[in-house]
């Protein structure tokens, strides 16, 4: 890569690339706890349903070449977690390491933050994943927990850790 991505709202012609991007995760790696990779399709209507909830699902592209993506769903759906999102972010394998996670997560934070939502919560896959444990941490995230053991993928436990960063006022001042 020698030109730096740009980071845009995603597009229906950026599907192809997310779901070879993401189907990628699932087969192989550990981010993901899904384990079969989900269709074009599928991944249509996932993001479909993101943007009718009015979430951020942006993309990093450089040289016509989307390497990354990067979205926010609801932490949870009871109504009292409705200023929390849960961010999800993955790079195309032969682009780790380029700087394609720090392009797009302080893009999604500053989009959540003008939303109005108060905290972003990372759920990371693998308590081995220090490539995306040291992204988060680098734009505030902080480790709040661990949950070990949680997932059973590729013939072997998995934990997941749990990272926190305020938006906006975070709980500093009451919601609007």
């Amino acid at each position: 890569m020698t030109s730096l991505p740009t980071v845009r709202d995603s597009r229906d012609d950026d599907l192809p690339a997310i779901t070879a991007i993401y189907g990628y995760h699932v087969r192989y790696g550990l981010a993901s706890f899904e384990e079969e990779a989900p269709s074009l399709e599928e991944m249509a209507r996932r993001r479909a349903g993101y943007l009718e909830s009015g979430y951020p699902y942006i993309v990093a592209e450089a040289e016509g070449r989307v390497l990354g993506y990067a979205y926010v769903s609801a932490y949870r759906p009871r109504p009292a977690y409705r200023f929390s999102v849960e961010n999800s972010i993955y790079i195309d394998h032969e682009a780790r390491r380029g700087g394609i996670g720090s392009a797009l997560l302080p893009v999604l934070i500053e989009r959540c933050s003008a939303l109005g939502y108060r905290q972003m919560v990372a759920v990371i896959g693998d308590s081995a994943n220090t490539a995306s444990i040291g992204l988060h941490a680098k734009f505030g995230f902080r480790e709040v927990g661990t949950l070990r053991s949680i997932g059973f993928k590729h013939g072997r436990w998995v934990d997941s850790v749990l990272m926190q960063r305020a938006l906006g006022d975070g709980d500093g001042t009451l919601p609007r």
